[in-house]
């Protein structure tokens, strides 16, 4: 294994490690209040049961980051949404919301099944309030193709929902700051079906990335910016010729916390240990999830 590749591999290993030390995190609030919402905390079991499918199917992984991912979504489908409970519980609350559908396919993919909301979501499905549900359009884009993975056809052809997308119009590469720059991370990512397939990338788009994703890429080193950077770095592995660089993933390792966690930008947070967990649970499953494609795209290019 080359320095880089164990950088990449080391990275994500350590955050994988503390994402289980730390998995009473991914908590839900059953009696939030109604001006915060009860479905605000699935988010996070969601984005954790998508990495964690990511890492199996990339196969790259040690036995001991292996069963520490198998712990982790076990305990997120056993005790934070009581085997699926939870999901059909967020649904009756609230019936239009595709919320509960979402955190549910990466469950559906890796084994887990809750026939009850399954057939919520194929009753929802029918609703015109489905379709017409307000969303970003690079949510809407997301939502055809879990639709599609799911079986059921699409609300809006993600052909369509592409072109509708900042990325799709392919506008002024310099116009992109934060909010931007993560609607363009995650059209690539549900393009690709999250590094899957990344000949789904349309070659006018892969191109397009390719010349200005370096210059994305220094800009958020310079300022820092952790979680945004890791995304750009996954959005790199899943080009057809990623450039893996060094410099930049040195920069992104340099800013990893001892505990192997990732803060989203600058420091380390500190407060109260729930609040802490809140701001640092995304950009350390951003860090693993860049970490586990990186280093499968560097070891497939070793073999070739």
């Amino acid at each position: 294994m080359t320095t880089a590749t164990r950088l990449f591999h080391d990275v994500g290993q350590q955050a994988v490690a503390w994402l289980h030390t730390h998995r009473d995190g991914f908590r839900l609030e059953p009696d939030a209040d109604p001006e915060t919402g009860f479905l605000e905390r699935f988010k996070p079991v969601g984005e954790l049961a998508l990495i964690c499918k990511v890492l199996f199917r990339e196969g790259v992984s040690g036995s001991r980051e292996s069963a520490m991912a198998r712990s982790l979504i076990d305990h997120a489908w056993r005790e934070v949404l009581d085997g699926g409970r939870m999901l059909v519980r967020a649904q009756r609350t609230e019936p239009a919301s595709p919320i509960p559908f979402e955190v549910y396919l990466p469950f559906r993919e890796l084994g887990y099944s809750q026939p009850e909301l399954e057939r919520a979501v194929r009753l929802n499905h029918r609703l015109e309030s489905w379709a017409a549900l307000e969303v970003t359009p690079v949510r809407r884009l997301g939502l055809s193709r879990f639709e599609q993975r799911f079986g059921l056809e699409p609300s809006l052809e993600p052909a369509e929902a592409l072109r509708r997308t900042w990325l799709g119009r392919r506008p002024e590469p310099w116009t992109v700051e934060g909010h931007t720059a993560y609607a363009v991370t995650h059209t690539v990512f549900h393009l690709t079906d999250w590094g899957e397939r990344p000949d789904g990338l349309p070659e006018d788009l892969a191109a397009y990335l390719a010349d200005w994703l370096p210059v994305w890429l220094d800009d958020w080193l310079d300022l820092r910016r952790w979680d945004l950077l890791g995304e750009l770095l996954v959005v790199d592995a899943c080009l057809p010729r990623p450039a893996l660089d060094a410099r930049v993933w040195e920069g992104f390792a340099a800013a990893q916390l001892p505990d192997g966690s990732m803060p989203a930008v600058g420091e380390a947070p500190t407060g109260d240990p729930q609040d802490v967990f809140d701001m640092l649970y995304h950009p350390t499953l951003v860090a693993a999830f860049a970490s586990v494609l990186a280093t499968s795209r560097s070891l497939d290019r070793l073999a070739g």
